[in-house]
């Protein structure tokens, strides 16, 4: 794959995960009902959404400050970790999204490898 196709797809998948984020982090923040919801069912408290949320925007923010992208990435991996143990062991129905949005972070993650460091 060409540098500049290998440049463009990393930066649909970040501007995709991050408007992902962004949106879902906001409507935590913001306590959209089915947000409320959901950690309700989850059983984690209200201040486990509040602090999903604040990682999710911050994660987002992150894929596009230098030198933190991998950080960003590697938040919303964990993030993602559990919303797919959350769906496929209490919530229901599918854990594909959060799967998918993990993927995506993870690539984002391994672009940015780099960046990790080295001992």
């Amino acid at each position: 794959m060409s540098d500049s196709r290998r440049k463009y797809g990393l930066l649909a998948v970040k501007l995709l995960a991050s408007l992902a984020f962004l949106v879902a982090g906001l409507a935590k923040l913001s306590g959209q009902e089915m947000m409320v919801q959901t950690f309700e069912t989850v059983g984690v408290g209200q201040w486990f959404r509040n602090v999903t949320g604040l990682i999710e925007v911050g994660g987002a923010v992150l894929l596009w400050v230098r030198g933190f992208q991998l950080i960003g990435a590697g938040l919303l991996v964990c993030i993602m970790v559990g919303a797919v143990f959350a769906h496929l062991f209490i919530l229901g129905p599918s854990a594909v999204p959060a799967l998918v949005l993990g993927v995506l972070s993870a690539v984002i993650a391994y672009a940015h490898r780099d960046q990790a460091p080295t001992g």
